[in-house]
């Protein structure tokens, strides 16, 4: 998953409308006597109350065109810091406002392209601490600090001269054809994040909208807040006779969690997907798998202080009063319009026609896994802490592939390198470790990207879970990709994940599924690391959220390939490449349990969907709309939503994936499309396909329609068809 901080990658308009589900964008341009004193106001965002410098707002320093000093930040910098930015902001917006000249391309878009670095950059920090190193005292700062982003963002969206001056330019059409495409696109892009945000409403319906998103932004702060609480507070503890059937992997890691708990002796199962996982696979303890089954999928859902419903009841008819305000029928209209897809209805068509075919894959697999059980005598009926351990148990019978073995060969660091060779080879990206930038943690390291010896960018790479760090992976951006002053500015990127840490010296061994992840979001830093793009709103990752994805997804692809597994896939004992006969089998399993991988999702994505396009969504219960509706769809027992409603993160820390969540099937049609253009080409690493995904895909940014993007690339429009072939479904698609 692509998790960009709201208020990262763009300048003022980017800081601004990004905020409650807005698109990106930012500030100024020609000087004029106003904008001088906006310059000013600027500088002054980098002091403190007392004078001195605010390290979170001031330019970033020192090799690679500046770095962030995270070596120097803290928590007491995030609210005078953030206020002081704000500040600056809102006075250059002022300025750009005012501007007694005429509206036009350069004075309005170009100004608010330009502006807001203080804050950018004071964003930057704010969100990796949230995301990486919260901590009470954080957390308490946070609470007062995240409503003033709504409140900044209202103050923009409000300001009608500013408006007045983006309507002017986008409806003066002679002058908008005399721009290039990408310009008429940012402009197109600023107009309708205005309007759409209600920038043309009355006064009164206005404060009604500022005073929602003020309300919603303290919500989302809170549902994150009491995740983060479940995800740390909740652990099970095991003892050695407990441990039956995990592997020594597995058996070292949760040794390991235990001692950074401070219970030398003991094991932990972390409350987290990579802790939760691999111990519902392996252990034989059925009691202890519905255990830590329960404790993951009752997050956020225990009936205490920490319970999340009541919250996300409140946030439903808050998003859906504000809709109607703005002119939208229901919360995923508004959504879904800049999106790929356009409408609900057309999201929900795709998920539709993937589903039957999902659940009718568990079925199978459940008869597997079932037949198994009944012939060891267990005298049980699958329920969802069987489905991972049962599954593989059939994985060794149907294909004799056992994951341990083959994790054996998974080594992180050596996956990493992997990594690296297929940038090289399909991209012509180097990467060389530095140690001269300064990190927020030691786990963080650091490499210089480069192509043909020009320095490319930075990649951060923080892959273990700590205390105060989010669960999951994703990618972010610390500086985006830009030439708006004719001088290149290059991306600082970062993959972020939650590996547990092995003992000192060890190898960290990682499961197919973890590595498939860590190529996904290394294909989110890759789409930045290509990015060359001019204007800071349009570079690398920042465009329609079901189509962002698709870059990442298709690089998953790469990891099964003979050429990665041969050179990285090295056995942790032995350093003996993987054999034939496994790569063959693993090949062979390549859409096992695919029932249960996209069913699991998809459950998720349409009660994502159903719940932003409720009728009424003024009183919904969510633990009672998530039964019943899973039952109207058909929802097998044996297992449950990837994300449950009291702990589903993308859809109710924020919006960013809000009625969203369809995007990643969405982009899988993209990516499935795309994998076959390298497939037909004969190879995986094409060079002529390549260069082709560079020039129209992973540079262009947000400078061109998608859909015509895409269709640069391949010479045709996607076939969905492709996504049924790819998981081993039917293929009964043509749209």
């Amino acid at each position: 998953m692509r998790i960009r901080p709201t208020l990262m990658g763009a300048s003022l308009a980017a800081l601004s409308l990004s905020l409650a589900a807005c698109g990106d964008k930012d500030d100024a341009d020609t000087m004029t006597e106003t904008e001088v004193s906006a310059e000013t106001m600027t500088a002054d965002a980098e002091m403190t109350e007392t004078g001195e410098m605010n390290i979170i707002t001031a330019p970033y320093e020192g090799p690679y065109g500046g770095v962030p000093a995270f070596d120097k930040v803290t928590v007491a910098d995030f609210e005078p810091g953030i206020k002081a930015a704000m500040a600056a902001s809102l006075d250059e917006i002022e300025a750009i406002a005012n501007n007694p000249e005429a509206p036009t391309f350069e004075n309005t878009i170009i100004a608010m392209e330009k502006g807001g670095g203080a804050l950018d950059r004071a964003a930057t920090y704010y969100f990796l601490w949230g995301g990486n190193l919260s901590t009470p005292e954080f957390q308490e700062i946070e609470t007062r600090i995240d409503p003033l982003f709504s409140e900044y963002q209202n103050d923009i969206i409000q300001n009608e001269k500013l408006f007045k001056r983006i309507e002017a330019i986008w409806e003066d059409k002679a002058a908008l054809e005399a721009l290039t495409g990408p310009e008429q696109r940012l402009v197109w892009d600023y107009y309708t994040n205005f309007a759409r945000s209600g920038a043309a409403l009355d006064e009164e319906t206005k404060e009604k909208i500022a005073d929602l998103d003020d309300r919603l932004s303290k919500l989302y702060t809170k549902f994150s807040q009491n995740l983060l609480h479940d995800e740390e507070a909740y652990v099970t503890w095991l003892t050695e006779d407990q441990l039956g059937g995990l592997p020594d992997s597995i058996v070292d890691a949760a040794a390991s969690a235990a001692a950074g708990k401070g219970r030398e002796g003991e094991y932990a199962i972390l409350n987290t997907r990579s802790s939760m996982d691999p111990f519902l696979t392996y252990s034989d303890n059925r009691e202890l798998r519905e255990e830590v089954w329960r404790t993951y999928y009752d997050r956020g859902d225990n009936g205490d202080e920490y319970d999340n419903n009541a919250i996300i009841a409140e946030i439903l008819k808050l998003r859906e009063e504000r809709s109607h305000l703005q002119g939208y029928d229901n919360f995923a209209a508004r959504a879904i319009e800049k999106q790929v897809a356009k409408t609900p209805e057309r999201a929900m068509d795709l998920m539709m026609r993937v589903w039957p075919a999902a659940i009718a894959r568990v079925e199978e697999e459940v008869a597997d896994m079932q037949a198994v059980a009944d012939e060891e005598g267990a005298d049980i009926t699958i329920a969802p802490w069987d489905y991972r351990y049962y599954a593989e148990k059939v994985r060794k019978a149907k294909y004799d592939l056992d994951a341990d073995e083959v994790k054996q060969y998974l080594q992180l660091e050596n996956l990493r390198e992997g990594m690296f060779w297929m940038a090289k080879e399909l991209y012509n990206l180097d990467f060389k470790q530095v140690d001269d930038v300064p990190v927020f943690h030691p786990d963080v390291r650091v490499w210089e990207v480069t192509r043909n010896g020009e320095h490319q960018g930075l990649w951060y790479f923080d892959p273990y879970a700590r205390a105060g760090k989010r669960s999951g992976a994703w990618m972010t951006s610390y500086r985006t990709q830009q030439k708006l002053d004719g001088t290149p500015v290059t991306t600082i990127v970062s993959n972020n994940s939650n590996f547990i840490k092995g003992a000192e010296g060890e190898p960290v061994l990682i499961s197919w599924d973890d590595a498939e992840t860590l190529f996904h979001e290394f294909g989110h830093a890759l789409h930045g690391l290509n990015s060359d793009v001019v204007y800071p709103s349009q570079s690398g990752t920042s465009v329609p959220r079901d189509y962002v994805e698709f870059p990442s997804q298709v690089h998953e692809n790469w990891l099964g390939t003979t050429e990665i597994l041969e050179r990285f896939a090295l056995h942790v004992d032995t350093g003996e490449p993987m054999p034939q006969e496994l790569l063959a089998k693993i090949k062979k399993a390549g859409t096992f349990n695919e029932g249960f991988a996209t069913t699991e999702y998809l459950a998720s994505a349409l009660i994502d969907m159903k719940l932003h396009t409720l009728e009424d969504a003024s009183n919904v219960d969510p633990d009672a709309f998530e039964r019943e509706t899973l039952a109207e769809l058909g929802m097998p027992d044996e297992l449950p939503m990837r994300h449950r409603t009291p702990q589903f993160a993308h859809v109710f820390s924020g919006e960013g994936y809000a009625a969203g969540y369809y995007s990643y099937l969405w982009a899988d049609t993209f990516s499935a499309d795309a994998w076959e253009a390298f497939e037909e080409a004969g190879s995986p690493f094409d060079k002529g396909v390549a260069q082709r995904f560079i020039d129209h895909i992973l540079s262009v940014g947000d400078t061109v329609d998608p859909v015509d993007g895409y269709r640069a690339f391949r010479g045709k429009d996607v076939d969905v068809g492709a996504l049924m072939r790819q998981r081993g479904f039917p293929d009964g698609s043509e749209d």
